[in-house]
């Protein structure tokens, strides 16, 4: 049974009685009895201190004691602890005592089984922005307020918002698993107040034009890569992990089931993004080009279908320095002015990203319904793609209120004849046979 208790940390000091308090028992009335002590209780030797001390057992029967310098402290901590076990969210307060660093070590192991760039991202941002500052911390030493500080000094070294709400989403991942484990009652930085907003990237979206001019203009090598993205939606990764063996030029169709990417310099292949794979239909145009590409070039069905300009895989940052970017400054697609070095340059914000946007724009704007739309894009499901793209959806919501009204004159239309059809028609009496007939 849980209690608090009045203690006192000396002996009482009198004659054949060298005990503390837990020998005295747990009442403060009366005269001590053990061993014929005689003393009263709850008295203290001269500079001894008072305390409250709490004893309590766990869920698993093992007891426990704290101690308190005012009673209402301990009881108010009584009143918790017995809360929390009846809930089933107690824990020992001595298993938050692990090492911060300690703990996020052996939860980062346990990310092993993410994609290879998301589980570099996270090393980064460990070793970055979360280590630093919670390193020689203990789990139960991290508080809510040392979380908001944290994140208003990231907000003035300025990391930018994007990498600080990820920072966060890391910290809470690894509280969140001590409460998981029964080393944490809470998560500390769960819904904490003050995180910088995240930044929308602009999404470009090109015309049919200006996808030919960004065509005519790359390195003819890549011409047929661009056009892929921009009628396709595939991502770069995506793009750039097309296998031969992948296609289906007699149905037009290309199948995404690999996505290569760059990871700490290094090329790695898996699976895309949201574990998606699908089937992607290809123009006609697309499949004739696509087979003269590849029929002018020795391949295998586990080759690429683009290449690096000496064999091997693309690497995208590669790509987008030496060929997109100029190409797309050439084509004046998304050009801004900046100096550099003294003088002022041309540079385009356009991503190869852009590609996969103008695609469902296209998609969109030729009659393509949300729920196709997230198939072809390979979104987890509809309302990602409608948070995304539905913007460009207003002539849809015109004609639909258009066609409302077209169903409620109908309806109107309907009526106004019953009711005339009633009023005009003759008035049938119905003459019942006559008594005896």
């Amino acid at each position: 049974m849980a209690h608090v208790q009045k203690h006192h940390r000396l002996p009482c000091g009198r004659s054949g009685c060298a005990h503390g308090f837990a020998r005295h028992g747990r009442s403060a009335k009366g005269a001590c009895t053990v061993e014929t002590c005689g003393c009263p209780r709850w008295m203290a030797a001269e500079g001894d201190r008072e305390t409250y001390r709490l004893r309590y057992r766990d869920a698993a029967g093992k007891e426990h004691c704290l101690s308190f310098t005012r009673k209402v402290d301990a009881d108010q901590r009584l009143i918790a602890i017995e809360h929390s076990k009846r809930q089933g969210a107690y824990v020992d307060p001595r298993a938050g005592k692990v090492a911060f660093s300690e703990w996020a070590e052996r939860w980062y192991r346990t990310t092993a089984g993410l994609k290879p760039s998301t589980r570099h991202y996270y090393r980064q941002l460990l070793d970055g922005q979360v280590l630093p500052r919670f390193r020689d911390m203990s789990l139960a030493g991290i508080d809510r307020m040392a979380v908001r500080e944290w994140v208003a000094a990231l907000i003035e070294n300025g990391p930018g918002a994007s990498r600080i709400r990820n920072a966060h989403a890391v910290l809470s991942m690894i509280l969140g698993s001590a409460v998981d484990a029964n080393r944490l009652a809470v998560n500390v930085a769960a819904g904490v107040r003050g995180l910088p907003r995240r930044p929308e990237h602009e999404m470009h979206f090109l015309t049919e034009v200006q996808v030919e001019h960004l065509a005519e203009a790359i390195d003819p090598r890549y011409r047929l890569l661009v056009l892929v993205g921009a009628y396709t939606g595939l991502r770069p990764g995506e793009i750039l992990g097309l296998k031969v063996k992948r296609l289906n030029l007699v149905a037009g169709t290309a199948r995404v089931a690999e996505a290569l990417t760059e990871v700490d310099g290094k090329l790695t292949w898996g699976t895309p993004k949201n574990y998606e794979r699908r089937t992607v239909p290809l123009t006609r145009s697309l499949c004739k080009e696509l087979g003269a590409w590849l029929a002018d070039r020795s391949h295998s069905p586990e080759d690429l279908v683009f290449t690096a300009a000496r064999g091997g895989p693309i690497r995208e940052h590669k790509l987008m320095e030496r060929y997109f970017k100029p190409a797309a400054v050439e084509a004046g697609l998304c050009v801004r002015p900046v100096r550099r070095s003294g003088a002022e340059v041309l540079v385009s914000d356009l991503r190869m990203h852009d590609l996969r946007h103008t695609a469902a724009s296209l998609s969109i704007r030729e009659g393509a319904n949300i729920k196709k739309l997230q198939k072809m894009l390979g979104h987890k499901d509809a309302v990602q793609t409608l948070n995304r793209y539905g913007h460009l959806y207003p002539g849809e919501l015109d004609s639909l209120a258009e066609r409302l009204e077209q169903v409620y004159e109908r309806a109107r239309l309907a009526v106004e004849r019953d009711r005339m059809r009633t009023e005009h028609a003759p008035i049938v009496v119905q003459i019942g046979k006559a008594a005896g007939h």
